[in-house]
Formats: structure tokens, sequence, C-alpha cells
């Protein structure tokens, strides 16, 4: 029988599971925490920090999908110091890069009152849509770094190694290993990286020549096309 600690959220006791997360701990007790990297289907990595609670007794506010939950821990899921630095995180994403097809993102912008135009001044992130492979299309100019496909493509998931980070500092995003085709690469086309990307940043084929005014008898033909040239 698994082992339980107690501890205090939101100012209600909880008994979870020892090795439970503060965020895996805050749901169980219907607290709604915001997150855009976390995914239940990949590694917890902490990198967006949009999940950050205040824990007392800690000087800085702690990323939830990653601290575990320790007997009569208090923790806040809310709170000003909290909701500053959420809102903080989205109004800095939105200002360096293209989130028009970021649902999520944009309801999260729309809680916290983020001003997309507090930073008038940054940079914004800018990249060509690649557009190689019959599976889907790449626009990082949509892509947050969350690295949820990174981990699906790797041993989170697929094991296939195909896409990493490339880069660094502000010029990091997600690449092939040499910046090779996808067909260049050990991809499988199997659509994993595409079903967990939050941006858009990866999209579906069909999808994106829906989105460009292509009919679905145009795009059946297309694929068609390509069948015979492959099998000519």
């Amino acid at each position: 029988m698994a082992e339980h600690i107690t501890l205090t959220i939101d100012g209600e006791r909880a008994s979870v599971e020892i090795g439970s997360t503060l965020m895996e701990a805050a749901r169980q007790m219907g607290a709604s925490i915001p997150t855009i990297c976390y995914h239940e289907a990949t590694t917890s990595n902490g990198l967006c920090r949009t999940c950050v609670v205040e824990v007392e007794g800690q000087r800085l506010l702690q990323p939830a999908c990653l601290v575990k939950a320790a007997e009569g821990m208090k923790v806040r899921t809310g709170g000003d110091r909290v909701v500053r630095a959420r809102r903080t995180i989205l109004e800095m994403l939105s200002s360096t890069m293209d989130l028009s097809e970021a649902g999520e993102i944009q309801e999260m912008m729309d809680e916290y009152g983020a001003d997309q135009g507090r930073f008038p001044g940054a940079h914004r992130r800018e990249a060509e849509l690649k557009d190689d492979n019959p599976m889907y299309v790449r626009d990082y100019s949509k892509c947050l770094l969350c690295w949820r496909c990174v981990q699906v493509c790797a041993d989170d998931a697929q094991y296939t190694f195909a896409l990493s980070f490339d880069g660094r500092g502000f010029e990091t995003q997600i690449g092939t290993f040499f910046d090779r085709t996808i067909p260049e690469t050990t991809c499988v086309l199997c659509g994993q990286c595409v079903g967990v990307c939050p941006t858009g940043a990866l999209k579906h084929k069909r999808e994106h020549l829906l989105e460009q005014g292509m009919s679905t008898q145009q795009i059946s033909v297309l694929n068609t096309g390509r069948k015979r040239r492959r099998n000519g």
C-alpha cells in the first residue's frame, strides 16, 4: 500500500502519495495550475515556469510540475506574487512570437490580464515555413521551445531522436541535426510531435493545405500523385 504525506494547499489539508508533485497534489484538490511546457505524455522539465506556486519558507517561486510534495508543506497556488509572475511570462512570450494559433495560451492571457503590447521593442522570432515532408509542416515563428516535440521524438515515446535543440540564447530553436530535411533524418512520420505541440508550430500537412485554400479533392489528387511518383 502506498505511503502518504500531508500538506496544505490554499488553506486546505491534502493527503497525497509520497513522490507526488505539487501539480499532482493541487489537481487532486481541485486547484487549477496553468502550464505550457508540461504534458502528461512527457517528462516534466520546468521550462515555461507558468506553473509556479508559492511555498512557505521558500524565497523563490517553485515550479509545481517538478517540486515534490513534502510533509507539512504549505502551498499557495495563487496570490499577487504568483499571478504577476505568470502574467509577465505570458506577456514576454506574446511580445516575441506568433501565438495566434495557441488557443490555450490565449485563454491564459485573458485569465491573467496579460498586456500583449507591454514590451513593444521586443525582437520578434521569425522563421520561414519548412515544408519538406508529406506529413507535417514546421513554422518555428510559432515555437516557444516547450520541448514537447523533442521529448516525444526521443525516449519519452518514439526513440527516433529526429528533433533536437539548435543554437544558443535567443537564437535557440527546435531543428534537426545539421539542419537536415525531415526525410533525411530518422523521423518515421508518426505525427506524435504534431500532437503535443501547443502553438501550431508543427501542423499536419492536410490542415495546412486546407488553410491555404486547397479543397479536399485537390489534396487527395496531390497525395495520389506523390504515391505514383514514389512507386514509379
